[in-house]
């Protein structure tokens, strides 16, 4: 690996530290001022809005825009943000408007952040898929360990301490992240990275498309490209399962599960305890299996985890079969990103990133007021069995337009040179 990606890899250690503890502390302290699973929902959902409003644009952004001093930049505006919350508990201002603005913004800034994190990866790598796919699983992992193990138990515990308390250590974490993506390289490759490939700054001209034009040229890309099509809309139902079972999780680990807030903490480390040993073994699955295959089957293994865990009354039980869900997951987010960084043309990396997500994460916002709704007209269990319906029927994806055969064939076009349908 080159060693600007171990400075990348820090920074995402730094962040997703930040990411857990925000993860469990923000539905906890809107529990404190509702129980109403619609305004949970609510909150939930705020940080995904903006995807819906400026994701397209985010990308187009960011094929013009150098992408390091993008990632640096939004994440020093999101820990100034996070001083909002802060200053807001401290003085007793807190209210769930509040927290959906402040959700609402991180989300913009997100659009930002990953957009160009996923963009400067294959720039930094050469579309190696070797080293992509390593690249992708060390970062799941890294995202696993602090994200999903130590963020959530450590934001319930600072939780119980004070409630600013989990949202000040999220803001010390975007700017770790952020000072360490400043000494990234941005627009050429650092000394002695012979896989890095530099990528040109665009600049509007007087007479060049529209910053729209050039989005849509982006999303009609992916439409044209099967593979990368797939490769959206199974994570794309996959949200709204997801999603909506996140937004009742913590009502569902009080009232069905009986746990406290650390208890709830301790049931978030469980899927992640899946999800580090499912980015491991991302690889040996898709050697044995193909990527294709590998992706049909963990698609059956969410849908009965998420079917599992919504039949559970036991949280020993629970949080097992949320460790299946998490090794699940994980395999998915190493394997697909893999594949559709290696197909996706370098200067179209920000454009076609940006409506891959759009697709995916457009759908989670609708998956929480949809687990919201469940909840309150079918009982806390019904999220969770309905998304496991829908996660079971995404292998159908998996089987015609991801299947081994077609990944083949796109993947051997690229390293042929061939031209790619635009």
């Amino acid at each position: 690996m080159p060693a600007a990606f171990h400075r990348l890899w820090a920074a995402s250690a730094a962040s997703s530290l930040g990411d857990g503890v925000y993860f469990a502390a923000l539905p906890l302290l809107a529990a404190t001022m509702t129980h109403d699973p619609v305004l949970l929902g609510l909150v939930t959902s705020a940080a995904l809005l903006p995807w819906f409003f400026f994701g397209l644009l985010g990308g187009a952004l960011v094929d013009r825009w150098d992408r390091r001093r993008t990632m640096w930049l939004t994440d020093l505006g999101r820990a100034v943000l996070l001083a909002v919350p802060v200053a807001a508990a401290l003085l007793h201002l807190l209210s769930i408007p509040l927290l959906v603005a402040v959700a609402f913004l991180l989300g913009t800034g997100q659009i930002l952040f990953d957009t160009a994190t996923m963009a400067y990866l294959p720039q930094l790598l050469g579309r190696d898929m070797t080293l992509l796919q390593q690249a992708n699983a060390r970062q799941q992992g890294t995202t696993t360990v602090f994200a999903d193990f130590a963020g959530p138990p450590a934001g319930s515990l600072l939780f119980t301490l004070g409630r600013a308390f989990p949202f000040g250590l999220d803001a010390l974490s975007f700017l770790a992240s952020s000072l360490l993506i400043r000494s990234l390289p941005s627009g050429s490759p650092p000394s002695g990275d012979s896989t890095a490939q530099p990528v040109p700054v665009r600049e509007k001209t007087a007479d060049g498309p529209s910053l729209w034009r050039e989005a849509r040229a982006g999303v009609g890309y992916l439409v044209r490209h099967k593979v990368l099509l797939g490769l959206a809309l199974r994570p794309a139902i996959g949200n709204l399962a997801f999603v909506g079972a996140d937004a009742v999780l913590v009502l569902f680990a009080h009232q069905l599960l009986h746990l406290g807030d650390f208890g709830f903490g301790l049931l978030l480390a469980g899927q992640a305890v899946g999800g580090l040993l499912g980015a491991a073994l991302a690889g040996r699955l898709g050697s044995l299996l193909g990527t294709g295959g590998a992706l049909t089957a963990t698609a059956l293994l969410e849908g009965a985890a998420l079917l599992g865990f919504g039949l559970s009354g036991n949280p020993f039980l629970a949080g097992a079969a949320l460790a299946l869900l998490g090794a699940a997951m994980a395999a998915t987010m190493v394997l697909g990103p893999s594949v559709g960084q290696a197909l996706i043309p370098a200067e179209l990396a920000g454009r076609v990133g940006a409506a891959r997500r759009l697709i995916s994460v457009g759908a989670a916002p609708l998956g929480a007021l949809l687990g919201g709704w469940l909840a309150r007209s079918g009982g806390l269990r019904a999220p969770f069995l309905v998304g496991a319906v829908m996660l079971a029927a995404t292998a159908l994806f998996s089987l015609t337009l991801t299947s081994n055969r077609r990944i083949e064939q796109a993947l051997a076009a690229v390293a042929a040179g061939e031209p790619q349908a635009a």
